[in-house]
């Protein structure tokens, strides 16, 4: 049983299991419930939104392969449930194939016929439901036979996870997690499993032989071998990812986990565990390497393209814009004017830019509640913000930034019109590997180059490509000036476009994907115009705003009160 984490936990969750690839024929899934082989999940959702609760559970037979028909099977399953619990329910399912072991996803709002809470015991979620779901399968395949189930235990015997003999075995210990097999039992056979799965968790150094029929379980074992249960299960995920190609493989959160940033292509995504909400990448890296992220609570797979470039950098232990404030800070007070100051006398090339900065981000802490702002450009600053500010990116990330870098695939790239990111490589000579997707970036790249040439944008000169000055405003210029056109055809309204460090306002209708990034669209009534997107003004749709662009750079200010600026 979930708690109900939200809305968008729901529809995310929801989207998740009707996703591609999961039919038999590598489709996309299709919600069923009682009587319909096509239930509309959002009409689902919206009859749920007002529960206290939401279940989701996975229905998993051990010989799915020979059921065939898992829609009927779990049909049969709800409807004993309904008996049991006494109320007609309001599910959604939907067949997963695209594992070895063939399951059903099962998501059941949280009220009963009568408008009530569903309240499902622990011990029926728990034992109920599996022995429910065991009846129908014996109906349908019959009994098992002795050597179907012994052929079950034998498969558990060398599993670095957390088995069904390990929790026999932890049922058995005692409180010092000793357990005495002195063959007193009258089921032999399984005795001896249990006695060959200890012999295996003593080669992990998770259980000890006390003396010929006497074993000691180590402390933590169950969540040892969850932890490497968790590993192999992204392993898999991995070689799934893959296929043929083969790569080195690098789980991140554990001991080779390095704090270099992971820059490559999704090649794979999901959820950790599939009754969560939390996602997972495998990003296939530049450095050659197959790379598993977890992915952080807040971060959505949808906005995640399979194909699209990311970023994955660990965060930093504490942010310099942080520090920066704290230093400028006098007495525990930040004031906007004495920071320009200072950046001027300094010489700083554009203070205001550099203001701006640290103004977005005291926004960002005043909302988490970690300082105040007390009057237009003054701020009150507590002594340990660095600290505070670090443990609240940390609680957000869970240690990991993800950006998307690009959403277009680096085939897509080659001939965009736009500043690309194979463009930014270009222009910043970032380190490739010359084996897996680094090969694969090193050839589009010479590709681009080629382009670029075509269009007068860059030159070679043997071995060496020479690119035009202010390449990527350049190619953004272009794409902007194309996109513009096309809408104001479709709209009928003049296109203005925003000149560096010009103010531009209007209201946000809409947003649009370019190759060189999602922009932005601002009606004032006359034209409109396009300022680079920020997530922070998604929840300003149909309201005026204002934008200072510089360069790919953007302040947006909200209101018409001095000080708004994000």
């Amino acid at each position: 049983m979930l708690k109900r984490a939200g809305v968008n936990s729901v529809a995310v969750h929801l989207r998740y299991i009707e996703r591609d690839g999961v039919t038999r024929d590598g489709q996309k899934g299709q919600a069923y419930g009682a009587d319909t082989d096509q239930v509309d999940l959002k009409a689902f959702q919206e009859r749920g939104q007002g529960d206290r609760h939401q279940f989701r559970f996975i229905v998993a037979p051990e010989d799915g392969l020979e059921l065939e028909d898992l829609q009927g099977f779990t049909r049969q399953l709800m409807r004993r449930m309904e008996i049991d619990l006494e109320t007609q329910l309001d599910w959604a399912a939907v067949d997963h194939w695209d594992t070895d072991n063939p399951h059903t996803h099962i998501v059941l709002n949280g009220r009963t016929a009568s408008g009530e809470d569903l309240v499902i015991s622990p011990d029926y979620m728990a034992h109920g439901m599996r022995m429910r779901a065991s009846e129908i399968a014996t109906e349908w395949l019959g009994p098992r036979t002795e050597l179907e189930m012994r052929q079950s235990l034998v498969r558990e015997l060398d599993q670095q996870r957390l088995t069904g003999l390990d929790r026999t075995l932890i049922r058995q210990a005692d409180r010092g997690g000793a357990i005495d097999l002195t063959g007193c039992s009258p089921d032999r056979a399984r005795q001896n499993v249990l006695r060959a799965r200890l012999q295996r968790l003593e080669g992990m150094g998770l259980a000890e032989r006390v003396s010929a029929h006497r074993w000691r379980l180590q402390p933590g074992m169950a969540a040892a071998l969850g932890a490497m249960g968790e590993r192999e299960d992204a392993l898999d995920a991995m070689r799934r990812a893959l296929g043929a190609p083969q790569r080195e493989l690098v789980v991140h959160g554990t001991e080779e986990a390095s704090a270099v940033p992971v820059i490559g292509r999704i090649i794979g995504k999901g959820l950790t565990d599939e009754l969560s909400d939390r996602g997972f990448l495998v990003v296939d890296g530049i450095d050659g390497r197959a790379h598993y992220l977890k992915l952080p609570p807040s971060a959505e797979l949808a906005k995640l393209p399979m194909y699209a470039i990311v970023e994955a950098r660990h965060q930093r232990p504490g942010r310099e814009v942080d520090r920066t404030i704290a230093a400028v800070s006098e007495n525990g007070i930040y004031r906007v004017a004495d920071h320009l100051s200072q950046l001027r006398q300094a010489g700083d090339g554009d203070p205001q830019t550099t203001v701006e900065v640290h103004v977005r981000r005291l926004e960002a802490l005043r909302r988490a509640g970690l300082v105040e702002r007390m009057a237009d450009g003054i701020w009150n600053i507590p002594a340990n913000l660095v600290q505070s500010a670090q443990q609240h990116d940390a609680r957000k990330t869970d240690g990991w930034v993800i950006e998307l870098r690009s959403h277009l695939p680096i085939e897509q790239q080659v001939r965009a019109l736009g500043a690309t990111w194979l463009d930014r490589n270009l222009v910043t000579d970032v380190g490739v590997a010359n084996r897996g997707f680094g090969a694969a970036v090193r050839d589009a790249m010479q590709s681009r180059a080629d382009f670029l040439a075509e269009h007068g944008l860059a030159e070679r000169r043997g071995q060496r490509v020479v690119l035009a000055r202010n390449l990527l405003a350049t190619l953004r210029d272009r794409e902007l000036a194309a996109a513009g056109q096309s809408l104001q055809e479709q709209t009928g309204q003049t296109y203005r476009p925003l000149r560096d460090g010009q103010q531009v306002s209007g209201i946000y209708r809409r947003s649009i994907q370019l190759a060189s990034g999602r922009f932005a669209v601002l009606d004032d009534g006359m034209g409109f115009s396009l300022a680079p997107w920020r997530p922070v003004i998604e929840r300003r749709m149909g309201q005026q705003v204002s934008a200072v662009a510089r360069g790919s750079s953007v302040t947006w200010n909200f209101g018409r009160q001095r000080g708004r600026s994000l």
